[in-house]
């Protein structure tokens, strides 16, 4: 009898480990530094993180401010310049690169310094649609806001990011370039242009990554 009430209460616990294992959570999760995202994403994964693409962004800023041809540009115009911001364009092989992520950073980062007067390129389209509705006859004429009135800018920013992976034994070198470019609209000529460079290096071991 008490052998069978030892296996019943032996069972009852074994049940009721599984119970509890069965309620735990699948992942936990914390909440941490984009610094501390990054040391953790470089033992998880070898493509382009968050903390790539704002260093990225404050990289190529800098280049901007020393650029000495530049500022000796600025330095004539005697203002504020108009800068129209067009998308930087997705060149890599990879599908879901943040390049959405890489656009609003730099749009953040441009609006932040405040040394220009910025046109944005998805913005100007929306623009375009609302004076083009109030002009339809569905707001009051003397409400409606006239297309031509719109701010000129001074100058196109634009540029791309390109990716080179170079495999060999196990190890994967990308080599990640992000290239911008400046030119007066008016002229055509260009103003500046800057690049950033960053590499991942991925190492396959036998077992699996």
């Amino acid at each position: 009898m008490k052998n069978r009430a030892r296996a019943v209460f032996t069972a009852l616990v074994i049940a009721a480990s599984f119970s509890l294992f069965a309620c735990a959570p699948a992942m936990q999760s914390s909440r941490v530094s984009l610094d501390e995202s990054d040391k953790a994403a470089a033992n998880i994964t070898d493509k382009w993180v968050g903390k790539d693409t704002q260093l990225a962004v404050q990289d190529v800023l800098k280049q901007i401010d020393a650029h000495r041809g530049f500022q000796a540009y600025l330095a004539k115009m005697g203002r504020k310049p108009k800068l129209f911001v067009s998308e930087v364009q997705n060149r890599t092989s990879e599908a879901y690169f943040p390049i959405d992520d890489l656009n609003d950073e730099l749009l953040n980062e441009l609006s932040a310094a405040g040394q220009y007067t910025l046109i944005d390129a998805s913005a100007r389209e929306k623009i375009l649609k609302e004076i083009q509705y109030q002009n339809d006859g569905m707001v009051d004429a003397a409400q409606a806001k006239s297309i031509g009135k719109a701010s000129g800018a001074d100058l196109l920013i634009f540029g791309d990011i390109r990716m080179k992976p170079e495999t060999l034994n196990g190890k994967t070198v990308k080599d990640y370039s992000v290239n911008l470019r400046m030119t007066n609209i008016e002229t055509g000529e260009e103003v500046l242009r800057v690049r950033y460079r960053t590499s991942k290096i991925s190492i396959q071991k036998k077992s699996g990554w």
